[in-house]
């Protein structure tokens, strides 16, 4: 297969195995979305979904999060880990989303990329799933497979988000950013891996990747 029928089986099996896309962190507008986001950081989607609840019982907005304190907010988030720098982020771009953008959280990568503890995936992920704007965040499974397929070096995520940019169409990145997730879960995960069940990486992955998979299981 040439690099173009790579990237057209990656699609044609993605959307197979996905054509319904849920999306991982439960959230109900742009803000709490925003939230949950930034609180994933280097914690899982299933403690997140756990934690938010609690907090947004309390506080659901920025105007109620601001009434609270960084302190408070780091009590209840503690679980999901790296809190302090966390709790200290959620209080002030909840200050700075309502005295720069009238309460509502901007639908810019400019914008949300200024707000504390706020990196460019999570601005790509809030594009993408709140306003529908084309992004391709790439997170530890997307660099990932990504490699395995042989579509990036897999040097840095910066270089990994050009090279998905470049491959795939526009109009797919909001879908496939979801669907890559899932299947790296589901089939591809870093650690115990199995093959056999992969069918991408089986089927168009880098030679050097398969063989040191199989070289393992010897």
């Amino acid at each position: 297969m040439n690099k173009q029928e790579k990237v057209d089986f990656v699609i044609n099996t993605l959307q197979k195995l996905y054509p319904e896309i849920p999306i991982p962190l439960d959230h109900k507008d742009p803000y709490t979305l925003l939230i949950a986001v930034l609180l994933s950081a280097q914690s899982t989607d299933v403690r997140v979904n756990k934690i938010t609840p609690l907090l947004f019982k309390v506080a659901d907005n920025p105007y109620d999060m601001v009434k609270l304190s960084v302190e408070e907010i780091r009590e209840i988030i503690k679980p999901v880990g790296l809190s302090p720098m966390k709790a200290k982020g959620i209080y002030g771009l909840s200050k700075m989303i309502i005295e720069d953008y009238n309460g509502e959280v901007p639908a810019s990568f400019e914008a949300l990329e200024s707000f504390p503890a706020v990196g460019h995936k999570t601005a790509g992920v809030v594009m993408s799933q709140a306003f529908g704007i084309p992004a391709f965040p790439v997170d530890t499974h997307i660099h990932r497979l990504l490699y395995r397929w042989g579509f990036t070096n897999g040097k840095n995520v910066v270089q990994t988000e050009k090279d998905a940019k470049r491959l795939f169409p526009k109009e797919l990145w909001n879908d496939l950013h979801l669907q890559i997730i899932w299947y790296g879960r589901e089939y591809s995960p870093a650690r115990g891996w199995n093959l056999e069940k992969d069918i991408i990486t089986s089927t168009i992955g880098r030679k050097s990747v398969i063989a040191e998979n199989l070289q393992k299981k010897k």
